[in-house]
């Protein structure tokens, strides 16, 4: 049960105190998880992020998901996410009910100004981090900068693209694995 109760406050401080959605609460989950309390690796971490991308829903309910079933199964992965939700869902809920009120204030504007710069700041970071876990090699790099190019610049969608990504690692692997067992014959 302890390990549950941490699980739930780990997500919910999460939840809490990251603004900007699931891109910039990477690295608190990545602090939070690898650094504080040691559940999974920073290796792990990089392969969760990575599912929670190429998976339906929101990434950092479903890094969330993926972390209370490693940690605790089931019901880790219920806790975690209820965790992570719960500060949104409240916050949302009350803010609902009093945005059309004060949205042209301009204390209001400014703080939205300055939540988008750290959210900005927050998803370069979680990119640093993931880039740095990265084996790096000339497929990695041309992987990479042709997903952002069919993104930004010939507005793929990112669904597509990661798609593509997954079957080209796939057949990737296969042909290294082949040419490896081929050497060994």
């Amino acid at each position: 049960m302890h390990k549950n109760l941490d699980l739930f406050l780990t997500f919910l401080k999460i939840g809490a105190f990251t603004f900007g959605g699931g891109y910039a609460m990477i690295p608190l989950i990545q602090r939070e998880i690898c650094e504080n309390k040691k559940w999974i690796s920073e290796q792990e971490i990089t392969d969760i992020v990575a599912i929670s991308e190429s998976t339906p829903g929101p990434v950092a309910v479903n890094a969330a998901t993926f972390v209370g079933y490693r940690t605790n199964g089931f019901v880790g992965a219920f806790i975690a996410t209820l965790g992570v939700v719960l500060p949104s869902f409240l916050i949302i809920s009350v803010i609902s009910f009093f945005l059309n009120e004060f949205q042209d204030f301009k204390a209001i504007q400014y703080a939205f100004t300055g939540i988008r710069v750290a959210v900005l700041a927050l998803i370069f970071k979680a990119l640093w981090t993931m880039f740095k876990s990265v084996k790096k090699k000339a497929v990695s790099y041309l992987i990479m900068g042709l997903s952002l190019f069919l993104t930004s610049f010939m507005r793929i969608d990112a669904v597509y693209v990661i798609i593509g990504c997954m079957l080209f690692g796939l057949l990737w692997s296969l042909l290294k694995r082949r040419e490896k067992s081929n050497g060994t014959d």
